[in-house]
């Protein structure tokens, strides 16, 4: 089996197929929450602590940390809200950007191994990043894009990840730390979508043997209901085998279809994590007496 080992000072998170799924939160990034934006900009991470503890007390094993502002120091931001994200909650991170800047100070000042989010096929990209994630043994997310963008064909998407898995391999990059993110296309927008998105997992993890992560949220983006399209999204993916996502801890329903999902699969021992959640609450009386 393929374990993909992170960690932060304290703590260590394992992903792989025999592995609970790993829940990443994603709301540590200002794109569409126009108030993080401003505050980010202003050098204030209120909110970014508060974020931090809600989606952990909510279930997130992991959290992605994005802080790509427009016109803003990015470098600087990204490593500010690390610290203070590694102070505040246990758990390691993802550290999000498109900035190789931003990535070496975010590295720079983290304690543990990190996720860095992210690498893609194009050739600029393999030899900025790469070296990056050698030097401070980190693992990766590596993106089925290159230079013609996005593919409609999963045969292509599969090229590509093959591509970085073995470009990585030249930098002394281990299988085990490339987690592949096979891109989720709006099922709204292209019918079969999905289809083709689930064959291309089970094609990773058979063919290739690496974890799998995923911007979830992606699935039912343009559509009603987009939260419960997520939450349908997510068993059927890790019954393909995908092993992490990148979502929001704080929607229930995508908490308990993991939840379910790691308990029908048997990646969660003896329904442990399932009863935890679910057990119902000791009665006033019997607390008290115990």
């Amino acid at each position: 089996m393929t374990h993909t080992v992170l960690s932060s000072a304290s703590r260590e998170v394992i992903i792989g197929f025999d592995r609970p799924f790993c829940l990443i939160g994603e709301r540590i990034n200002p794109t569409g929450r126009k108030k993080l934006a401003e505050e980010l900009a202003k050098g204030q991470y209120y909110r970014v602590a508060a974020d931090a503890m809600a989606q952990v007390d909510a279930g997130a094993q992991m959290l992605d940390v994005n802080a790509g502002v427009p016109l803003a120091d990015e470098p600087k931001i990204l490593a500010e809200c690390i610290k203070l994200v590694q102070s505040v909650v246990d758990v390691p991170l993802s550290i999000d950007s498109s900035v190789v800047e931003a990535l070496e100070a975010g590295l720079a000042v983290y304690r543990g191994k990190a996720l860095v989010n992210s690498v893609t096929g194009e050739e600029e990209r393999l030899e900025s990043v790469l070296p990056l994630v050698r030097k401070h043994a980190a693992a990766v997310v590596a993106i089925s894009n290159d230079e013609d963008g996005i593919s409609d064909d999963p045969d292509i998407r599969f090229a590509v990840a093959r591509k970085i898995v073995e470009r990585a391999a030249d930098h002394g990059i281990p299988r085990a730390d490339i987690v592949v993110d096979p891109l989720v296309l709006p099922v709204g927008a292209m019918p079969g979508a999905g289809r083709c998105l689930l064959q291309l997992i089970r094609r990773l993890r058979e063919e290739l043997k690496v974890n799998t992560t995923c911007g979830a949220s992606n699935v039912g983006f343009g559509l009603p209901n987009r939260h419960a399209l997520n939450a349908a999204f997510l068993p059927l993916a890790m019954g393909a085998g995908l092993t992490s996502a990148i979502a929001n801890p704080l929607d229930a329903g995508v908490t308990t279809a993991i939840l379910g999902a790691d308990a029908i699969l048997g990646t969660d021992a003896n329904c442990q994590n399932w009863i935890r959640r679910n057990r119902p609450a000791a009665p006033v009386a019997q607390r008290a007496a115990s």
